[in-house]
């Protein structure tokens, strides 16, 4: 929607230097570029359709797309080619890790490379002490990997997947067999989509409650707190069993981490920070 309420005076002076600063073509100025984008974005919505600055706006915006699209395909072939994980570690954040659960650049670079399609279909109610899906942080992602030491003899398992994004970067970037479990079906079927276009041939998707679904092959479990409650304490118990049979690690982030902070049977790898990712590996482990 637009309107003609006036913008700020240095709305023009902005879109100059934006037009001007080639920078935002070159594929490592990602963070700058999505801003811009965002900024863009915001100013075209604010603008008629009419106005000079609505012009020249969207003009901007359409060539800082062309660049991401481009820079998307660009990944997604080196994934395909078995050479993704060089692609993906020029975009690690290190030890720059802002710890919140909020979305930032890597988000926005990354759900494009690995969605080929939107979601469509009917979702199921959620169950007392389920937890509505939201997709972890990419920079968290890259944590993750660095904190739980995952390598290419485990297997990772994501409880409560979604759409799959956590699965297939930790294969892209660990060459690790990795599994996510996923309630619903819509979700289930487009990670499969993904995964299949992207030629990964070491993630898979299995649509099931994760209370019912076989945990005796993996040695990671990541939980981004899916459900709470009687439905986390019967997961958990779950997994005691597990780690009776062989070493296993857990690893967390959000909520739940403070919860399963108190089981009797784990304890914390390092820190054990719900803002950031936690490890636990059974206690005698």
């Amino acid at each position: 929607m637009t309107h003609d309420a006036p913008l700020p005076p240095d709305t023009y002076a902005l879109i100059d230097a934006l037009e001007q600063n080639r920078s935002l073509e070159w594929p490592e100025r990602l963070r700058e570029r999505i801003r811009a984008m965002e900024r863009l974005e915001e100013w075209i919505d604010d603008t008629v359709e009419n106005h000079p600055l609505h012009t020249r706006a969207m003009t901007l915006h359409a060539r800082l797309v062309t660049i991401q699209r481009q820079l998307t395909e660009s990944i997604r072939a080196d994934i395909r080619q078995g050479t993704g994980a060089h692609s993906l570690r020029r975009w690690s954040p290190g030890n720059d890790i802002d710890a919140a659960e909020t979305y930032d650049h890597l988000d926005a670079l990354f759900g494009d490379v690995l969605a080929f399609d939107e979601p469509s279909g009917e979702i199921a109610p959620l169950e007392a002490d389920m937890v509505f899906y939201q997709p972890t942080p990419v920079r968290h992602v890259f944590d993750l990997v660095e904190r739980a030491g995952i390598t290419d003899d485990d297997v990772f398992v994501d409880l409560g997947s979604g759409l799959g994004h956590v699965p297939m970067l930790v294969s892209m970037l660990t060459g690790a067999r990795c599994i996510g479990i996923e309630r619903e079906q819509v979700y289930v079927d487009g990670a499969r989509r993904s995964a299949e276009a992207l030629c990964l041939g070491d993630v898979s998707f299995v649509a099931q409650d994760v209370r019912e679904a076989d945990l005796s092959t993996g040695t990671v479990f990541y939980l981004y707190t899916p459900f709470t409650g009687a439905i986390l304490d019967g997961v958990l118990e779950r997994l005691r069993r597990e780690a009776q049979q062989r070493p296993i690690r857990l690893v967390t982030f959000g909520p739940c981490t403070n919860a399963i902070a108190a089981e009797h049977w784990l304890q914390p790898l390092g820190e054990s920070n719900a803002n950031r990712i936690a490890v636990f590996h059974p206690v005698g482990g």
